[in-house]
Parts: structure tokens; C-alpha cells; sequence
């Protein structure tokens, strides 16, 4: 009896560090309060700007995407974080990965590091860094699909989670604290390959996520939920994919945390994700954010960007009045 209180014991005190260690990491959200997010990808690039897309072509984007113009619009806004895209289904990445490359073949990372930069011009202005990856491979890619070993469904891909963990890991050591913030799209099957008790796991991926920074705040996206919710309690905030922001639904919280987590949504202001005009009234986006805020939560709304990096003046028009009803300086 007394071995298994002290185990039962043990057990609550290893719960408590974890969700102490998500409050800690992720509490700047609940003070900044609102974010932006851009999708800056390939394939759509190639759709919106009708592009011929090559790693030349890649390369000469990212060469001109003009970081101090975005910052300078963030700042202005009045936003506390910015999230951006790393990559996603086409396999082209907006920042160098030689693990990545040793695995797959060179060839659609990008010879600038754009995190990097875009960490020096948002740092000076007080602004944190946050990252978009998915949590599976780039699925039309067929030579990174087999190269990785990633089978797309419910199964567990141990083979395809221990190369993917360490493609991470070398972003994550080579960007050190310039990232504040990982969030990975598409864990849509947790219980087939996220849950097991032996790595890898929920556990050693946001570790892979933190090895360059033991602060920086995870989470995990199970797709769109209108009820906010955590997926374990190796994350710091919830990911909160919300298509319609006016739907979302917050239950059992308590200063601002879910189930341990930071209570966070992230939606989109065009007419989906990345593109198209601004579908909501100022109004509209106040009270949705209103909402989250009330309870302690934040809030990261996605809007589309320039081929330059810039965002539209309309939404920077938006953002601005966000920034404003936010209290943000």
C-alpha cells in the first residue's frame, strides 16, 4: 500500500511540473493576447502569383521576402507574436535543414535562413517568433514520402517519427530561443502514433521541438474543433484550429488555462486559410477575440502575405483596430 500512494504521489507531482512548466512557457500569450500568422508556401505562391515553381524560383522568393516591411506592419498593429509557415505539403522549406537533406535529397530548402532573419528584425521590436510545421510528411512529395517512411493514417510510423523528431530537432538547435513557439498541424490520429508509453511519443517530440530552447511553447493540432480542448500534457497551449471563430466554445477553465494549457485559437481573417479578402467585419474580429481574452486567452489570427513578405493594407487596416481593442502599445 505504501509503495503504490508514494507511486500515486510521485505520479500527481510529475503532473503538476508539467502543467507548471505549460503555464511558464506559454504565459506570454496570455499577456500579449493576439498574434498574426502567414502561410508562405510554394504551392500556393505557384496558385495565387502563377509561378513555375523550381528551387530556383524558391530561392528568389525567400531572397526577397522583405522582413523589416512585415515587421514594420506587425508593429504597427500592435501584434505580439508572429507565426509563419516553415513548409508544408509540397516539400519546399523556407529555411536551410541538412538533416532534412541527408534523408530526402538536396534541393527544396532554402539556401536562406528566413527564421533567422525574420527573428532579427521582429526581436527588435519586441515581437516573438512562432513556426507552423506539420507533424507529417510533405504528402506531395513522393520522393520525401518515401524517403521518410511516412504512411498517411492511423498508424503508428516509429520509423517515420524518429527521422521526422530528428528533422526538427536540427531547426530547433539551430534557431535556439529565436522560436517562442511550435505549432504542428495535422496530428489528427494521437492514440495510433502518439500515445504509446515508449519514444517515440508526445513526450520526445515536443522535446525535439524544445532542444535548442527549453522554453519554447508546443502544441499539437487535432484538426478543427469548435470546443477548445488539449491533446496531452507534454503542450503548453492548445493549437485551437477554428474555421468559424464564432462558434468556438470554452469549458472548465480557469485563469486562462484548459486542462493545464494556455487556451489559444488561431483562425483566419481572408476568405480561407492564406488567401482572399477580409471576410469579417473590425467589429466581428473584436468580440470574436473579446471572447478569448475574457477567459485569459489568446488569440492568433491568420491573414494573407504579399509574394514580398507584406501584408495587404485591409488587413493591416483590421489588425490595427485588434491592436487597439487589445490594449496592445
Amino acid at each position: 500500500m505504501t509503495r503504490t500512494v508514494t507511486g500515486i504521489f510521485a505520479a500527481l507531482l510529475g503532473w503538476v511540473a508539467v502543467a507548471n512548466a505549460a503555464d511558464t512557457r506559454a504565459s506570454w500569450m496570455k499577456d500579449g493576447r493576439w498574434g498574426v500568422m502567414t502561410h508562405y508556401l510554394a504551392d500556393w505562391k505557384t496558385q495565387t502569383d502563377h509561378l513555375n515553381m523550381n528551387i530556383a524560383e524558391w530561392n528568389r522568393l525567400i531572397d526577397g521576402f522583405n522582413v523589416e516591411a512585415l515587421a514594420d506592419d506587425l508593429q504597427r498593429a500592435g501584434a505580439s507574436w508572429y507565426q509563419i509557415s516553415l513548409g508544408q505539403n509540397s516539400g519546399y522549406y523556407l529555411a536551410p535543414n541538412p538533416t532534412y537533406e541527408r534523408m530526402v535529397g538536396e534541393g527544396k530548402c532554402s539556401r536562406r535562413d528566413l527564421i533567422s532573419d525574420l527573428y532579427n528584425a521582429l526581436h527588435k521590436r519586441g515581437i516573438r517568433l512562432a513556426v507552423y510545421l506539420p507533424s507529417g510528411a510533405p504528402n506531395k512529395d513522393e520522393k520525401a514520402v518515401a524517403a521518410l517512411q511516412w504512411r498517411n493514417g492511423a498508424f503508428p510510423n516509429r520509423e517515420f517519427q524518429t527521422k521526422w523528431q530528428a528533422v526538427i530537432r536540427d531547426w530547433a538547435e539551430r534557431w535556439g530561443d529565436k522560436v517562442s513557439a511550435w505549432w504542428f498541424d495535422g496530428c489528427y490520429f494521437p492514440n495510433s502514433m502518439y500515445r504509446s508509453k515508449e519514444p517515440p511519443n508526445f513526450e520526445s517530440f515536443a522535446a525535439a521541438a524544445r532542444a535548442g530552447n527549453p522554453n519554447a511553447a508546443v502544441a499539437f493540432n487535432p484538426g478543427v474543433v469548435y470546443r477548445i480542448l488539449s491533446m496531452t500534457p507534454h503542450e503548453d497551449f492548445t493549437a485551437g484550429e477554428i474555421d468559424k471563430p464564432e462558434l468556438v466554445s470554452v469549458r472548465r477553465s480557469a485563469n486562462g488555462l484548459m486542462d493545464g494549457v494556455q487556451i489559444h485559437m488561431l483562425s483566419f481573417l481572408g476568405e480561407k486559410w492564406g488567401m482572399g479578402q477580409p471576410r469579417f467585419t473590425t467589429d466581428d474580429i473584436v468580440r470574436y477575440s473579446r471572447k478569448l481574452w475574457d477567459l485569459g486567452g489568446a488569440v492568433t489570427w491568420d491573414v494573407p502575405v504579399d509574394i514580398d513578405g507584406k501584408l495587404p493594407p485591409a488587413f493591416v487596416a483590421q489588425l490595427t483596430a485588434l491592436g487597439k481593442a487589445a490594449g496592445s502599445k
